[in-house]
């Protein structure tokens, strides 16, 4: 459309920095957002605390996505992968979380089916990754207890992955290559197809939802 916009911003602090880059106003998306980030420093006490290993010092880096569409038969999707390690020295520990889950405005069976098969597919090439338990996780982790619903249809999830971790980072890379598969083919699928006011007020409610799941 003639008013998208997009915008990339570079950020440092004394740890680090990253670069977010989002697109507004565009034709197959509202908005878009992709965010890379490189950091290190001490973490929070109470933060600290509920990681493994003593001490505060960490460094992380990450990638994470949110891709909300225009069209209201397009589903919004969500994915990141980060890699974290604490201590310092023989004495550091490091693992990987990310993930990937879907929020449709519109359910439709077919694109469920593809977007958990590929999930599984990768999953089910590495006996570091379990597709039924990073599954049940992202279930759980996306759910809205307040609401007594999921915040969308799920996908996998995972986190302080620590064992294995050349074979757990071919996973997680692989993950990443494949949201490509898992998630633009249904957008190419959808896009095109007509809606109108009632479904893009229908819209709004599933997107409140990640505002919710945000602050509570």
């Amino acid at each position: 459309m003639n008013g998208a916009r997009f915008h990339e911003d570079h950020w440092e602090h004394a740890g680090g920095g990253g670069r977010t880059r989002v697109l507004t106003d565009g034709g197959v998306f509202e908005k878009a957002g992709v965010d890379f980030s490189l950091v290190r420093g001490e973490s929070p006490p109470d933060l600290a605390s509920t990681m493994p290993r003593e001490g505060r010092a960490f460094r992380a880096t990450g990638i994470s996505l949110v891709l909300h569409p225009r069209s209201p038969l397009v589903p919004t999707v969500h994915a990141n992968a980060c890699f974290l390690a604490k201590g310092q020295g023989t004495g550091q520990v490091g693992w990987f979380g990310g993930g990937a889950d879907m929020t449709p405005y519109y359910f439709r069976c077919e694109n469920v089916i593809h977007f958990h098969r590929v999930w599984k597919e990768v999953a089910g090439r590495y006996p570091v990754a379990h597709h039924p338990r990073f599954k049940r996780w992202c279930d759980e982790y996306f759910y809205l207890p307040h609401r007594g619903e999921p915040r969308g249809v799920g996908g996998i999830f995972f986190d302080y992955l620590r064992e294995r971790l050349d074979e757990v980072f071919a996973f997680v890379r692989d993950a990443g290559d494949h949201f490509l598969a898992a998630y633009p083919p249904i957008v190419e699928h959808r896009m095109e197809e007509p809606y109108g006011d009632a479904e893009r007020r229908w819209q709004l409610s599933p997107r409140g939802r990640y505002v919710e799941f945000n602050l509570l």
